[in-house]
């Protein structure tokens, strides 16, 4: 009979934030809530302390960067199929979209308790922070170019504007998805790809501003 191979502690493993943040994930899923402590964590998944300090300081920033990992993978993921450069704006945030939310689909249970079970949704909205910031560079990097405007001041606010309204109508998306119950989700494509065309077409006959003001009483209703 064959000798029980023992368990390799995590830190005598290849230590990475992605597995850190892999391994905060199935904490949550099994224990049905938070780490009481970063002691705790790591003294159950036989990590080094000082080795998880290596890449997070607490475990509201370990929180705040499963989001980002998301995002991250989602926009390796288009980089590797090498057909995004020949797309417009309007293709390469949809591919985007499409992406992600497989993304959060083989995720799903860990963004419901992350997100939905929480009473207070600003405490939501709070852990996508880091991950706010990385997409709105990201949507300044793949809309270069798409605004016209002759003057630098206004080009620039309408770059800012750009940027929040895209969040803005990303966070929809998300609570849509998160209540979202038909067969593998086909609603949440379906609302994908009617609310970009519709953003687009909006965009280009009203004033980004009103769109903005659109969205945010849209975030503000589903958020209720």
């Amino acid at each position: 009979m064959a000798a029980k191979t023992k368990e390799i502690p995590v830190a005598v493993r290849e230590l990475t934030a992605d597995k850190i943040t892999e391994l905060y994930m199935h904490y949550c899923l099994e224990n049905h809530k938070r780490p009481e402590s970063v002691y705790l964590f790591c003294k159950q998944n036989g990590m080094v302390e000082k080795d998880f300090y290596q890449f997070f300081t607490s475990i509201d920033s370990l929180e705040k960067r499963v989001f980002v990992s998301f995002h991250k993978l989602a926009v390796n993921l288009i980089k590797q199929s090498g057909d995004v450069g020949l797309l417009g704006f309007r293709d390469k945030l949809l591919t985007y979209y499409y992406t992600y939310f497989e993304i959060l689909t083989a995720n799903r249970s860990y963004v419901v308790f992350s997100l939905k079970e929480d009473k207070n949704k600003l405490n939501g909205i709070l852990k996508l922070k880091e991950f706010r910031a990385e997409f709105k560079t990201f949507i300044h990097e793949i809309s270069e170019g798409y605004l016209k405007a002759k003057s630098e001041r206004i080009r620039n606010a309408q770059q800012d504007a750009l940027e929040e309204g895209a969040w803005i109508q990303l966070l929809v998306t998300l609570k849509f998805w998160l209540d979202d119950e038909s067969i593998g989700f086909e609603k949440t494509d379906l609302f994908i790809e009617k609310s970009i065309r519709a953003t687009f077409d909006l965009i280009d006959t009203t004033p980004l501003e009103s769109v903005i003001d659109f969205g945010k009483f849209l975030i503000k209703e589903k958020l209720r």
